[in-house]
């Protein structure tokens, strides 16, 4: 894979399910497959049965991630990608109107945050929402549990939220408190590692691996912010074989088409929404209300409405903006083609 990893795998040991075998029909049933590892700007590293390669991005190839399964012709030229089990994706960064694919194929989130300044519910709120939109399960992890006296009252906060969540707080520079990680790292499961910059990524994927990988950065003790050290995403094979795929951290992670895995995330608010009076309330100051009445009773905190509605309102203009630009995309390439028609039946 990367890093000093052996070089020939199993297709199960790379994450191979019935799921994507049943995509493959007898006249394509020994074509090769290969799962994508790392991405570049220009090309790809493929990891197969028979081995690693390189191979270079097409003009005719659908948007790929880390994660994806590619199935190839026998003579190794891309066929087509094969359908994603899961997929997570957001508005890109900045002010360009775009959709990045961050990684695929995702057997469980790790949502990695530190018990300092960093340590936002409204934070873990949006990786939840990302993680359940793409039906991946989520784990919170707790970093620099070591150097918090009471971890505990944070884990008591956060199952405030869901008392369903999993949540593990612990060193990630203690290979034995890394352990604590080992059910949701089994041969040919894939974890991917999400969370801002500073929080112990890195550090905690060095812990993983068990050899130093990824460059580790620190947090300013001024504001608790970190800088990133990881710059692109790549598969790595654990030692109990377990797949790990890192991401750089995100200071900006904009949802877009994220509906049901916010909904998700909020089932207490969407559970007490069915009660409220009209079916169109806006949980404001609407009579019958059910989610002001549980707020009013302290069943529900104030913030986790505003979370919800911060959260809802993002992904409402992201998803109609993105879609505003695949419509003129489409528009567009239809009058190229058009115009190519026509300049060929001239040429005749």
């Amino acid at each position: 894979m990367t890093d000093g990893v052996r070089s020939r795998l199993t297709l199960a040991e790379l994450g191979w399910r019935p799921f994507f075998q049943q995509q493959i029909g007898l006249e394509q049933w020994e074509y090769p497959v290969a799962r994508v590892i790392a991405q570049h700007r220009n090309r790809l590293e493929l990891a197969s049965e028979a081995g690693e390669q390189g191979f270079a991005l097409q003009p005719d190839m659908p948007p790929v991630t880390v994660g994806d399964w590619l199935l190839l012709t026998p003579d190794g030229r891309f066929e087509r990608l094969l359908e994603r089990q899961s997929l997570f994706r957001r508005r890109a960064a900045g002010s360009k109107v775009a959709e990045q694919l961050i990684a695929a194929n995702v057997d469980t989130l790790l949502i990695v945050t530190s018990l300092n300044d960093d340590f936002n519910l409204g934070r873990i709120e949006r990786y939840l929402s990302l993680a359940y939109e793409a039906q991946t399960e989520p784990v919170i992890v707790l970093s620099k549990a070591d150097l918090y006296d009471a971890p505990e009252r944070v884990v008591d906060e956060i199952h405030a939220l869901d008392p369903r969540l999993l949540v593990e707080s612990l060193n990630c520079l203690d290979p034995n408190d890394a352990r604590k990680l080992a059910p949701w790292c089994g041969v040919g499961n894939t974890v991917a590692l999400m969370g801002s910059s500073g929080v112990g990524k890195s550090t905690l994927v060095n812990t993983l691996l068990g050899e130093a990988v990824q460059q580790t950065g620190t947090i300013r003790e001024d504001d608790s912010k970190g800088r990133h050290v990881t710059t692109g995403r790549s598969l790595h094979l654990m030692p109990h074989g377990g797949l790990l795929l890192d991401t750089p951290g995100m200071r900006e992670l904009q949802l877009a088409d994220c509906d049901d895995g916010i909904h998700a995330a909020f089932a207490d608010i969407t559970s007490l929404a069915e009660q409220c009076r009209f079916g169109d309330c806006q949980h404001g100051s609407e009579p019958g209300c059910a989610v002001q009445a549980a707020i009013s009773q302290g069943e529900l905190d104030a913030r986790r409405l505003a979370s919800f509605h911060k959260l809802n309102r993002e992904q409402a203009f992201n998803s109609a903006t993105l879609a505003e630009k695949r419509a003129r995309d489409k528009s567009f390439g239809k009058m190229i083609k058009a115009h190519l028609a026509e300049t060929d039946k001239r040429n005749r």
